[in-house]
C-alpha cells in the first residue's frame, strides 16, 4: 500500500470507538471480514488496521480503485450482516472517504 498524492484511487479511513475489553474482538472481526470477503471485492486494493495505546480506538485505512467500489461493497448483504456484528463491538464507527492532499517523507 503506497500513500501518494494525486492518486487515482479512493482512500477510506474508518474510526471505531471501542472499550479495551472489545478492542481485539473488533480487530479479529475486521481481519476476518477482510480475509473472507472484502479483499475479494471489485476495486479493493489494500487495508491496514491500527489500534491506539489505550485500546479505545481502532482506525482502518483502506484503498479502493473507485469510490463506487467501496459503496457497492457496503451495500452487499454479506457486509451489512458483518456491520451489524461490528456495531455490537463498538460504541460507534464512521467510514469517511478522503483524497490524499499531500505526502511528507
Amino acid at each position: 500500500m503506497d500513500i501518494t498524492a494525486n492518486a487515482s484511487h479512493q482512500t477510506v479511513i474508518t474510526t471505531f470507538e471501542v472499550t479495551p475489553a472489545t478492542c481485539y474482538d473488533l480487530i479479529d472481526e475486521l481481519r476476518d471480514a477482510y480475509s473472507e470477503f472484502i479483499s475479494s471485492q471489485p476495486g479493493f486494493i489494500a487495508a491496514g488496521l491500527h489500534v491506539n495505546d489505550a485500546r479505545t480506538r481502532v482506525a482502518n485505512y483502506s484503498q479502493w480503485a473507485r469510490r463506487e467500489d467501496f459503496q457497492a461493497m457496503l451495500r452487499t448483504d454479506e457486509m451489512r450482516k458483518r456491520n451489524r456484528r461490528i456495531h455490537e463491538l463498538c460504541r460507534s464507527f464512521e467510514p469517511v472517504m478522503y483524497e490524499v492532499a499531500n505526502v511528507i517523507g
